[in-house]
């Protein structure tokens, strides 16, 4: 698989989602090389942000405890990952989309990457900068999502798959703001 399909996974399921099922990585490896280091991402970004630029953050919010809410964050971050590819499963059959764990799970270790990628934009001193890095990563998780269902669960029935995808992660976005609710109290 090259890099120009990788790229390609959030505009397309004819680019890249083929070469991913037909490799079929393997779950551990998969989170050892890619989770991890990748999850640990906007944690991070959060301490730096919060210890090093408080003055982006709301006034109420600028003596956290950004160690531990960093650490939260992350444990919180596992935690919905383990669940999404469960609740991708079972939505799915709720669909009558038939979808194994293991590719739920791949698609919920791949959908995120945006997400944590756009936690790089708390380098930049500004919050709303920041926030407008964290729409596209939602925006463009969303797609590889919408692409990797219908690639996994081999449909192309716009209407299941849209189905599907607003109601994970419509659950995937209430889950992450109870956590982040939870992390910053």
């Amino acid at each position: 698989m090259n890099l120009h399909a990788l790229f390609r996974l959030p505009v397309s399921v004819d680019d890249g989602w083929p070469d991913l099922i037909r490799i079929r990585p393997s779950l551990l490896a998969t989170f050892a090389f890619l989770v991890l280091p990748l999850s640990l991402v906007p944690p991070l970004m959060l301490y730096w942000a919060g210890t090093y630029q408080p003055e982006m953050f709301p006034p109420d919010l600028r003596d956290r405890p950004w160690a531990e809410v960093a650490t939260v964050f992350f444990v919180a971050e596992l935690v919905t990952l383990a669940a999404m590819g469960w609740l991708i499963r079972r939505v799915a059959l709720g669909y009558g989309l038939e979808v194994d764990y293991h590719d739920t799970y791949l698609l919920a270790s791949i959908t995120p990457i945006p997400m944590w990628l756009s936690a790089l934009g708390l380098l930049v001193p500004t919050l709303l900068f920041a926030a407008i890095l964290a729409a596209a990563g939602l925006v463009t998780s969303c797609a590889i999502l919408y692409h990797g269902i219908q690639a996994y669960c081999r449909t192309r029935e716009d209407v299941a798959v849209a189905g599907l995808v607003r109601t994970v992660l419509g659950l995937g976005f209430a889950a992450w703001c109870a956590l982040l609710a939870i992390a910053l109290a």
